[in-house]
């Protein structure tokens, strides 16, 4: 999943929003790092409504302008759940594979976590 379509269904998971609160929520999550324009944000989220992980939740007009509000679906909150829960196990081995680097002064995460191979350098 990249990194836009992460933020955008993450921005969606407590409420539903309308694309300019999508842009501003994505901005906001990522601390400014990425930064949507309308016609990337419209174009992904078509995209993931065909995907069945956003639905539309309800238009109104907005002086004279229909603001269409999104919200993430059932199988977009567990495609969310399963990247939160891949990226975690990756940032584990990271912080794992860093602090063998630094000769195992730092202790990251769990003893049990898994470890993709070794890094030498």
């Amino acid at each position: 999943m990249q990194e836009p379509t992460f933020l955008i269904l993450t921005a969606l998971a407590a409420q539903p929003l309308h694309g300019y609160g999508v842009i501003r929520a994505v901005d906001e999550l990522s601390a400014g790092e990425v930064k949507l324009r309308p016609g990337t944000l419209y174009g992904a989220l078509d995209r993931l409504a065909e995907q069945g992980l956003v639905t539309v939740d309800r238009e109104e007009a907005v002086e004279g302008r229909l603001r269409r509000y999104y919200r993430l679906s059932d199988a977009g909150a567990a495609a969310l759940q399963a990247q939160v829960e891949r990226l975690r196990r990756h940032a584990t081995a990271a912080e794992i594979q860093l602090g063998r680097r630094l000769g195992g002064a730092l202790s990251f995460g769990p003893a049990s976590a898994p470890i993709f191979g070794t890094v030498t350098g």
